[in-house]
């Protein structure tokens, strides 16, 4: 016996209907769209049209997705420039986007969350030594797609202070 569920298959008004709902609740981008509208068996001719459709009545907009995932997740996951770059990247968004939503993250912010980030680190590395230390945070915050160059020089001066 097969538990395979049976999708339903919609017709193109009901899938823009469906689609819509599901543009205005969260910002999406198009490969998202798309994919969902494969899923309620929608054909690929019919789907560009439906996507041209969203963008005209402004529910889908991908300038709009980037600068608000660049923004959410610079606030609330404290991600690193590299790091948003790469997941935009990750979901086809164009340069240009991508460029646009990074001017959503201001510079000096941007240095205090660093800032913050090496102050919260440097009390939980134990190590006594202050190249290990130094090293450890550094890495830290490269992971979390923090500039490299930027996160030693921001340390050379820090490190001064603790």
């Amino acid at each position: 016996m097969e538990d395979r569920k049976t999708r339903k298959v919609y017709t193109s008004a009901q899938a823009f209907v469906k689609i819509a709902s599901f543009c205005a609740y969260q910002e999406r981008t198009q490969q998202e769209v798309r994919s969902k509208l494969y899923e309620y068996g929608i054909k690929t001719d019919e789907v560009e049209v439906i996507i041209s459709k969203l963008i005209q009545e402004n529910f889908l907009n991908e300038e709009r997705f980037a600068k608000a995932f660049a923004g959410g997740k610079f606030r609330v996951k404290k991600w690193g420039r590299n790091r948003i770059i790469r997941e935009l990247e990750m979901r086809d968004l164009s340069p240009y986007c991508i460029k646009s939503a990074l001017k959503e993250i201001p510079e000096g912010d941007y240095i205090e969350t660093i800032h913050q980030i090496i102050n919260k680190k440097s009390t939980e590395i134990l190590s006594k030594n202050l190249y290990q230390k130094n090293y450890k945070i550094a890495q830290y915050l490269i992971s979390r797609g923090f500039e490299s160059e930027l996160v030693w020089e921001i340390l050379k001066v820090q490190s001064t202070e603790y």
